[in-house]
């Protein structure tokens, strides 16, 4: 008999410890898949780490095992016949984004038991993922079923069939219009500098708001980017891999890109949401980089500051999250956010993920004059 044994999820009498067990771990593995940009062999290195260190596994459930359901489940599997190494599968990628998607928008509910999740879904009116309490005459087909059955769980600790209408929550599209998004996000070097991995959030807050797209609003659109030295658009099904390179920051760049970008949509609602966490360092003169990474270089800034007011010219709404407390760089984010007309946040990174899918919401409700 094999020694991986694993979990057979699909028999009855599995061992429901065990499986809480996987869920425990992959819910690391996901985390660490993400953090090494998408390296399984480093990603159940640092599994193995992990156990040495915390003893993440137990006596009867060893990582080979863990390997085992992860390949039995389909989200890896082996690069080639010999089995010398290990690929992510579609089904796992889509396990990042909704894993991404419900740790950030559970944050965001802010209901205690036996309170409905609308009714408190932020810290002001304007906080609103744009959910409203089934009424008489709303059509049955905007049910949202997942925050509907929360309601009941909430309302009632069960679901033995005690669900009624006053549960059910609604996606509301009154005043809403197709909205077209660029992400931009920052992969300068000062990213994972002094010990703060600033990437990783950047990158689960980039798979939730491409989930809450795609199961909320399908037909709006989403580009997202990367800006360092140069800027260029990644397709959604590679945010797991961005990785900082030794880059300064060409904000300029990022948002002619951006502009580019939204400038082919039909769209009339047209947003440009960038995080970052430091000056603009860097922008092209010519066919060379011009680079400046120490204090506010007036060259540069003076070129972004234009590109602000080009956004305001043409309607784009830009909302900058900050996330560094560097008291010398809230003079340029004003500045920049005043000249385009748009929002700053300084945010701390256990706050971003909310800030983003908020302001989403809420630029959704913004229609062009």
């Amino acid at each position: 008999m094999s020694k991986l044994q694993g979990i057979r999820f699909l028999k009855s009498g599995v061992d429901k410890g065990q499986v809480q067990q996987f869920n425990r771990l992959f819910k690391i593995f996901r985390d660490i898949f993400l953090a090494t940009s998408g390296d399984i062999p480093s990603s159940l290195a640092w599994m193995n780490e992990l156990d040495r260190r915390y003893r993440i596994f137990s006596s009867a459930y060893r990582l080979p095992d863990f390997i085992k359901d992860l390949k039995d489940q389909g989200f890896i599997k082996e690069k080639n016949q010999f089995g010398t190494g290990f690929q992510k599968t579609e089904k796992l990628e889509k396990s990042i984004r909704m894993d991404a998607f419900q740790d950030l928008f559970g944050k965001m509910d802010k209901s205690r038991s036996g309170k409905h999740l609308i009714e408190k879904s932020g810290k002001s009116d304007e906080q609103d993922l744009g959910f409203k309490p089934f009424e008489f005459g709303d059509s049955y087909s905007r049910i949202l079923p997942a925050e509907s059955i929360r309601n009941t769980l909430n309302r009632t600790g069960n679901l033995d069939g005690s669900m009624d209408a006053s549960d059910w929550v609604l996606f509301d599209t009154l005043q809403q219009t197709q909205c077209c998004t660029v992400l931009l996000i920052d992969i300068s070097h000062s990213m994972i500098l002094y010990g703060e991995d600033r990437i990783t959030p950047a990158k689960r807050v980039a798979l939730a708001l491409a989930q809450m797209i795609h199961q909320y609003y399908p037909k709006d659109q989403l580009h997202v980017a990367v800006f360092g030295d140069h800027a260029h658009e990644i397709p959604l099904t590679e945010i797991p891999y961005i990785e900082v390179g030794p880059f300064h920051t060409n904000t300029v760049e990022g948002l002619q890109l951006a502009m580019h970008l939204l400038s082919k949509s039909r769209c009339s609602n047209k947003n440009i949401m960038m995080i970052t966490d430091g000056k603009p360092s860097c922008i092209r003169r010519g066919k060379e980089l011009y680079k400046n990474p120490y204090g506010l270089d007036p060259y540069i800034i003076d070129r972004t500051l234009s590109l602000a007011r080009k956004c305001n010219k043409q309607n784009i709404q830009v909302t900058t999250f900050m996330v560094s407390d560097d008291a010398y760089l809230i003079e340029f984010v004003e500045a920049f956010s005043k000249e385009a007309n748009g929002q700053a946040y300084y945010t701390q990174l256990n706050h971003l993920g909310q800030q983003i899918l908020f302001s989403y919401q809420n630029n959704r409700k913004k229609r062009s004059s």
